[in-house]
């Protein structure tokens, strides 16, 4: 009898009755959560209703990676995106290669970003768009430009070739809340803009994993109260010794935290409406 009921009180308690991971249900969407664009909650914990598609195709821009369908957003990001292609294309800086964005209705993916949750994160590679656009079978075999050697220097060639002078003129935008880099390519941007004004530089922040693309965040657009924003980037410009920790072993000697999965129980009470919606 006692065994049985240690049985039964077990089974109650096994993860297999908890709420199922909400990738599954923002991963099966198909389209966009119908009405105003609004984004709900924070950047890796959150969602938005009223999403937009990018085009594959755009004046100055190419999406990659089609089959994925991360090319939906915030309509704000994607206005960014055209403003920023076309900077860049007046600058003489060519084409932009555009990597994910997020789900229809964002929230949580299964795999790849804690983040890119709220329509308001791109990934831009750092291979620019040659003048023979890919074909949709290129666009799924085509990998960025990986600039950086080791831990601590570019391979030169590739990054004066890359799409890393578009990194200021995305910074500059007054929508765009950070841009996250690898600390070399940080380390060299700000020798490269020595001795110029630059306020845009603060939001220029290294982190790990950003050697072949820029991830560019856009703050909280209007007339989405729920949205939660970052706090601001530390003061200066982040240059210097700033940058000196991201030189050491510290940064890359802890072992990494089993990722969780997100539940509906962990994002804003409106996401589960954004994702049953009809």
């Amino acid at each position: 009898m006692f065994r049985s009921l240690a049985l039964c009180l077990a089974f109650l308690a096994t993860p297999a009755l908890a709420e199922a991971p909400a990738h599954e249900a923002f991963g099966a969407a198909r389209s966009p959560a119908p009405g105003e664009a609004r984004v709900y909650g924070s950047y890796a914990k959150g969602c938005h209703a009223g999403g937009v598609q990018l085009a594959a195709d755009g004046p100055g821009w190419a999406a990659m990676r089609l089959s994925r369908d991360r090319r939906w957003a915030h309509p704000a990001l994607a206005d960014f995106v055209a403003r920023l292609a076309a900077r860049a294309r007046a600058a003489g800086l060519g084409g932009l290669l555009i990597g994910d964005m997020g789900q229809p209705r964002g929230g949580p993916m299964k795999s790849g970003h804690r983040s890119h949750q709220t329509g308001l994160d791109v990934d831009i590679w750092l291979r620019p768009l040659s003048e023979k656009r890919p074909d949709a079978t290129a666009r799924e075999a085509l990998s960025s430009w990986d600039v950086v050697q080791g831990r601590a220097t570019l391979f030169e060639g590739l990054w004066r070739r890359s799409s890393a002078r578009a990194i200021p003129l995305a910074a500059q935008d007054p929508a765009v809340a950070r841009i996250f880099v690898h600390p070399v390519i940080k380390r060299a941007l700000c020798a490269e803009t020595a001795g110029t004004a630059r306020p845009w530089m603060s939001k220029i922040r290294p982190w790990w994993g950003h050697d072949a693309h820029f991830h560019v965040r856009l703050a909280c657009p209007a007339g989405s109260p729920e949205c939660v924003d970052q706090a601001p980037p530390p003061a200066g410009e982040g240059c210097g010794a700033a940058l000196d920790w991201w030189f050491t072993d510290e940064p890359y000697s802890g072992s990494s935290s089993p990722r969780k999965d997100l539940t509906m129980a962990d994002l804003p009470p409106a996401c589960r409406a954004v994702v049953d919606a009809n």
